[in-house]
């Protein structure tokens, strides 16, 4: 056995599916060449990222197989052998020796999982017996509904002289602690919950294994290193960038992941139903992760060409694969988007963009001339007599009853629209122009009472809607790729 260390920035890389949902090997192929070159000091092949559960055994040992030679000794492959039962993870972990993997991970069982401690030592002193490859227990009880106890990790340790490493994906500092108070000095320890890492490497971790370094690997490689150099402080700095980031990729699973790299241009496909778009990521969650590539600079700015009536203007926009090389037809576009549905700030946009002598013009106008009772228009300004352009009005969509409501609907919902216009000009996305008028039709729920919260939903729902109208958004692709899982956001599930 070699002298495994676990330590540094490993992502727990995602496995690419086509359209049927069958692996796709030259993809992977292609993303594990794009993770090694960017500096990672491991690889994890059919981790709970790699969607090992909804993978047959087959499956799996292709996956590990094709890594391990594709990888070619650049860097360690821990390879994922974890299963519902002993002889299964055994099964695995002797064909991921046979293939060359450096080490195996192995989640405790879940499912038929063993009722306590009793039976989650037995599990893993019956696998680590029976391979000589070097091991890494995998604690992450969001899955599995069961801790390894870290009693029980501390008789392995003792006990078992394969078990090399240990990763946590609890996310509990009390508990990660008391492992590294009782093995810290026996094994290597690594966090996997990207939200707390700089906390676990100042507890004593040896290093990280991350969903999100499937996306931000240098971010993370970063980090580490200003870590390991006492840079406190500038390590603290790159945590923080990330946190945002990290909270949405720890929330969604493999699909969080997919949605980025496809952004960047690194084809990885979706995942394996059940777990589908719209519903462990939500349309306006892709957005918000497409706005935090944008700000890391892993998506970038190219020119996109708008065609007004008074001629071609062209901006530096942050331009995916959805995004027109010329933006035009400005009759009629329109955009929807909705944010935080499960609270009372609840955020629904539906907007209308158009020019001010088409239809959405003369709607615009109609709105102001003759306002409806209890829904009137209102110009939105960012400060007194200073409105935004394109020239916007919003509408809210629930009569307006009192001064309460009112102070919530044209107070933090009104800024908020008119700052996402603002901030929609900074990113290229929409022209400063008076050619073009803009309608807001604004949902502010009767309940509401937080004011940040309505103001912060608001501008993330306009923004998001501006952004799908000047894209023509979702597109027929769109529609079609998803129109098995596709429903209105206030219907109730069936």
């Amino acid at each position: 056995m070699t002298d495994f260390k676990l330590e540094g920035v490993s992502p727990a890389i995602v496995t690419p599916f086509d359209k049927h949902e069958n692996f796709d090997e030259s993809k992977f192929r292609q993303l594990v060449d794009w993770l090694v070159d960017q500096g990672i000091n491991g690889i994890v092949p059919c981790g709970t990222t790699g969607e090992f559960s909804l993978m047959s055994q087959a499956e799996r040992a292709k996956v590990i197989e094709v890594c391990v030679d594709q990888v070619n000794g650049r860097v360690p492959v821990i390879a994922g052998t974890g299963d519902t039962a002993t002889k299964l993870v055994i099964d695995a972990t002797k064909h991921a020796l046979d293939v060359g993997a450096d080490a195996a991970i192995v989640v405790n069982p879940y499912y038929m999982k063993p009722k306590g401690a009793k039976g989650i030592y037995d599990h893993y002193v019956n696998v680590t017996s029976a391979v000589d490859i070097p091991f890494v227990l995998y604690n992450i009880p969001v899955a599995t509904n069961q801790y390894i106890p870290w009693p029980v990790v501390e008789d392995l340790v003792e006990e078992c002289s394969t078990i090399k490493a240990m990763k946590d994906s609890s996310g509990d500092l009390k508990y990660l602690m008391s492992v590294l108070e009782k093995v810290g000095d026996k094994i290597d320890v690594v966090v996997g919950w990207d939200e707390v890492v700089l906390a676990a490497l100042s507890a004593g971790c040896k290093g990280m294994i991350l969903a999100s370094a499937n996306v931000v690997a240098p971010y993370w490689i970063d980090l580490y290193k200003k870590f390991k150099a006492g840079k406190l402080d500038e390590a603290r700095l790159v945590q923080r960038r990330l946190q945002k980031f990290t909270r949405h990729i720890v929330a969604t699973g493999a699909l969080g992941p997919k949605v980025c790299l496809n952004y960047m241009g690194l084809d990885v496909g979706t995942t394996r139903r059940p777990i589908v778009m719209g519903d462990v990521v939500s349309w306006e969650l892709q957005e918000e992760f497409r706005i935090e590539l944008e700000k890391l600079d892993l998506v970038k700015k190219k020119p996109v060409k708008y065609s007004l009536p008074s001629g071609d203007v062209t901006e530096q926009f942050y331009k995916v694969d959805v995004t027109p090389d010329v933006i035009k037809d400005f009759g009629l576009l329109t955009g929807e988007a909705l944010v935080d549905p499960d609270s009372n700030e609840v955020a629904h946009i539906d907007l209308l963009i158009g020019t001010k002598d088409g239809p959405v013009g003369y709607a615009y106008a109609d709105a102001l001339a003759k306002p409806s009772k209890d829904r009137e228009a209102l110009q939105v300004i960012l400060e007194p007599n200073l409105a935004v352009k394109p020239p916007t009005i919003m509408v809210p969509t629930v009569p307006v009853k009192g001064m309460r409501d009112a102070s919530l609907v044209y107070g933090p919902a009104q800024e908020a629209v008119a700052k996402a216009v603002v901030q929609s000009i900074e990113d290229g996305i929409l022209p400063e122009t008076d050619e073009l008028v803009m309608i807001a039709n604004v949902f502010v729920h009767p309940s509401a009472s937080r004011r940040q919260r309505v103001y912060i939903n608001n501008f993330k729902a306009m923004r998001h809607a501006i952004r799908k109208a000047m894209e023509r958004r979702p597109s027929i692709e769109e529609l079609k790729d998803n129109l098995r899982n596709a429903r209105h956001p206030f219907r109730e599930s069936q």
